[in-house]
């Protein structure tokens, strides 16, 4: 009987133990997220609020993001067959906020003010909702390479 109790304990501290893990585990640091944000960045899908996708196979367009300390810009640009990239002309500044434990942008035109938060930025994927509630998910891009 003894060996039972044993054995439930020590479960329910295994079963304890990696869910604190997972938890801990499962937010980014904002700081972090925030040295990931700059580069090209693919649009993959859109999630709206109900839960629907949308699939982006293939966009001609990419964001590209800048941060310097606080102040950033995303532009739209599209990838040429040599490597560049071709400015469309829009582009939005925004200043970056770390509240309640995320990362925020704050955008500010002449036309409207909004944030978003980032939810994942890692070397290879950026994950952004918007005040609609929108999941905008990111892929960073790859240049285009032709060997000869």
């Amino acid at each position: 009987m003894k060996l039972n109790t044993l054995y439930i304990v020590l479960r329910n501290c295994i079963v304890a133990a990696s869910l604190l893990v997972f938890i801990s585990c499962g937010k980014m640091d904002p700081s972090a997220q925030k040295e990931k944000l700059s580069g090209y960045w693919q649009i993959e899908t859109v999630e709206l609020p109900d839960g629907t996708k949308k699939d982006f196979s293939f966009s001609a367009t990419l964001d590209y993001i800048s941060l310097s300390e606080e102040k950033g810009m995303r532009t739209k640009v599209a990838p040429k067959l040599d490597g560049t990239f071709q400015n469309n002309g829009a582009s939005e500044n925004f200043t970056t906020k770390i509240e309640d434990d995320s990362l925020r942008l704050y955008y500010s035109t002449p036309f409207d003010t909004w944030k978003e938060t980032v939810l994942v930025a890692t070397d290879s994927i950026l994950k952004i909702k918007n005040k609609e509630g929108k999941i905008y998910a990111y892929k960073k891009f790859v240049k285009f390479t032709f060997d000869n």
